[in-house]
């Protein structure tokens, strides 16, 4: 992984469609705030999106995991 990669990554679904998770910066305050965006994407363009508070992330890995496991996905 390049630094230029670091802080993306995506998983490819059917019909050429992507999740992608990105760091984001917010610039509308202040201080740059930093935030976890998950977004369906399409032919380069994002279709759905969630932000999320990147302390929240590891939680939410793991609810994921543990949601599948308990309905064996």
């Amino acid at each position: 992984m390049t630094e230029e990669d670091k802080g993306y990554s995506e998983i490819k679904m059917s019909a050429g469609w992507f999740m992608t998770i990105s760091m984001q910066k917010s610039d509308k305050f202040e201080e740059e705030k930093e935030y976890v965006e998950i977004a369906k994407e399409r032919s380069g363009q994002k279709r759905g999106r969630f932000n999320i508070n990147p302390k929240y992330v590891r939680a939410l890995g793991e609810a994921l995991v543990k949601f599948a496991d308990e309905n064996k996905l």
